[in-house]
């Protein structure tokens, strides 16, 4: 469903990601780890199709996101860390104005907007305006937005982030009940949340892939903590913490 192969991002001289690779297959829940820097909001958004990538590719359900964009952005759901609300719009009306961006039939917004409310646990508040919403609440509106055109392909960046426990706990459960039928890529740096969620890790430090495998397989009876500190600390010690990736000249 997701193949991403040898992604390359620079900025300027400075490389954010090199030769990234991985695959997410349909209903998986890949978790997407990393420290914090280390590359995996650039990688979500080159995927997603925010920004291009300096070289590899990236393709959604057989399309390139660089090449057939817009397609592969409508099979896309996407949920930065800080979520794209307008916070003087009550949750009902964005999320028809979301649907109608993404293309959600004028004849079938209706349904859409009944679905992802329901799906989201968001019809009690649905009118009440997004700014005065919790911040659990306003992440529940950011799912629901990129929920909205049913996308059979979920990034989520960070999504539990800056939520309490009990919030974390909700989130956590709706993304269980999302994957399925869809591909989750989930982007995190909260180790418990990917061994609570996901069947197979891609870990990536200072710009490159350091594993990706099966969670039962990496972990073999290891906390994922210790295996997550294992890989950093091997790929750390092959060069000087802190120096930049630079461009080649």
């Amino acid at each position: 469903m997701v193949e991403v192969r040898g992604l390359t991002k620079y900025y300027g001289d400075l490389c954010a990601i090199q030769d990234v690779s991985f695959s997410a297959q349909k209903g998986e829940i890949l978790g997407f780890l990393g420290p914090n820097g280390a590359g995996k909001t650039t990688t979500m958004r080159i995927i997603s199709g925010f920004m291009p990538a300096t070289e590899g590719t990236a393709t959604v359900d057989g399309l390139d996101v660089s090449v057939e964009s817009l397609e592969a952005r409508r099979r896309i759901g996407y949920l930065p860390e800080n979520p794209p609300l307008y916070h003087d719009m009550t949750v009902s009306s964005y999320l028809r104005f979301v649907g109608r961006i993404k293309g959600v039939g004028k004849g079938e917004i209706a349904s859409a907007l009944e679905r992802v409310l329901e799906k989201c646990s968001l019809t009690d508040v649905s009118t009440r305006i997004v700014g005065r919403l919790s911040k659990g609440y306003r992440q529940r509106v950011g799912l629901a937005q990129a929920l909205i055109h049913n996308p059979p392909v979920l990034i989520l960046d960070e999504p539990t982030i800056g939520l309490d426990p009990k919030q974390i706990i909700e989130i956590r459960g709706l993304i269980k009940e999302l994957a399925g039928d869809r591909t989750v890529i989930l982007s995190t740096h909260i180790l418990p949340e990917a061994s609570q969620l996901c069947a197979k890790v891609v870990i990536i430090n200072e710009g490159r892939v350091v594993v990706e495998k099966e969670l039962k397989e990496l972990a073999q009876g290891a906390a994922l903590e210790q295996v997550f500190l294992r890989y950093i600390s091997i790929e750390t010690g092959k060069k000087e913490e802190g120096e930049p990736r630079r461009a080649p000249n």
